[in-house]
């Protein structure tokens, strides 16, 4: 008996621990991951998800998005919707929760999350496509307009020193910080968090920023991240990402009638994959998917792209996360199977 009340007392401190943490979670919203990456395809109420622990293939999501509890990233924003006294987050999205009507240079959405316990080093940064999500400390409130559409999540866990190096990037994207509450305490000596914070974004050069991460898990994931400001004049998908990888690149946009596939330059393509496409068993296509993605070619490296691939975004802020990680790369390979022709 007293055997089994330490094993009842050892579960529900587990249970309690990770649901007291920033760290991405499993497909059923409990058990930490090192990372998370949920896809939507329009009209689906759960999405498909691979996790840091199983990858091989996409898995359905656990539970509708719609609701908090049982998936993933309902798990990992528990305490952004809500409140606890020692998890702390800063949020951006170019929409922000129930503030109608702003105007920003920015489409990056995103949140980052940090654990304040004495002596813990936890934190997460979520990268997403959803306007008006998450809202802060107001209960959990998925848009259900947003179902109709197409849209990825990206969950990475990360250690409080990787922060700073977001903020770099996030800086030259100039994000909408629509919520902060991460204490100067929890963030001494990282500059770039501090100018994101206050919204001072740089005005003179460098117009670019390219930045390295690590997941906090082992063996650590690598996550480059790149990002241009307005004044760049920047096609972030050639004149950045193309020229970063040093790969060509297998593109899943929306796009405008201007800019085309390119394939003048050798092993430094841009091949646009043609819609519609299959996310494992769900459909998704150009027209009702608003996520922007691509893949290198050859592998291993998945980016997200907070731009379309549209002539106009030489002239906007841009950001791309690039996850060098050959699961994730395969599952995003296999959607990316069919491409246009060259022009």
């Amino acid at each position: 008996m007293k055997k089994y009340i330490q094993l009842l007392v050892h579960f529900l401190l587990m249970l309690l621990s990770q649901s007291q943490n920033p760290k991405c979670r499993a497909n059923n919203g409990v058990g930490d991951e090192d990372w998370a990456i949920l896809y939507k395809a329009p009209g689906q109420t759960r999405g498909k998800i691979i996790v840091s622990n199983s990858a091989g293939a996409w898995a359905t999501g656990n539970a509708d998005l719609t609701q908090q509890g049982g998936q993933s990233f309902g798990g990992t924003l528990e305490h952004v919707i809500g409140d606890h006294a020692q998890i702390k987050f800063l949020a951006y999205n170019n929409v922000p929760p129930r503030m109608p009507n702003v105007k920003t240079k920015s489409n990056s959405k995103g949140v980052i999350i940090v654990q304040t316990t004495p002596g813990t080093d936890a934190a997460s940064w979520i990268v997403h496509t959803v306007p008006g999500f998450p809202a802060a400390k107001t209960g959990y409130s998925w848009p259900v307009a947003e179902n109709a559409k197409g849209h990825i999540l990206i969950c990475l866990t990360i250690s409080e020193s990787q922060i700073n190096a977001i903020a770099a990037s996030l800086l030259r994207a100039e994000p909408l910080v629509h919520y902060n509450d991460i204490p100067e305490t929890e963030t001494v000596g990282m500059q770039y968090f501090k100018k994101l914070s206050d919204g001072q974004f740089p005005t003179v050069p460098p117009y670019l920023s390219r930045q390295s991460i690590k997941t906090a898990g082992q063996p650590a994931v690598t996550v480059n991240v790149y990002s241009k400001s307005a004044s760049s004049r920047y096609e972030i998908y050639k004149r950045v990402i193309v020229k970063a990888l040093k790969k060509s690149i297998k593109v899943w946009s929306r796009r405008d009638s201007k800019l085309k596939g390119d394939c003048r330059v050798v092993e430094r393509n841009i091949r646009l994959i043609k819609s519609p496409a299959r996310v494992d068993n769900h459909d998704t296509n150009l027209d009702a998917d608003l996520t922007n993605w691509a893949v290198s070619d050859p592998g291993n490296i998945f980016c997200l792209i907070d731009r379309p691939y549209a002539k106009n975004q030489t002239v906007e802020s841009g950001m791309a996360v690039c996850i060098n990680q050959a699961d994730i790369f395969a599952r995003f390979n296999d959607i990316a199977a069919q491409v246009e022709d060259c022009p």
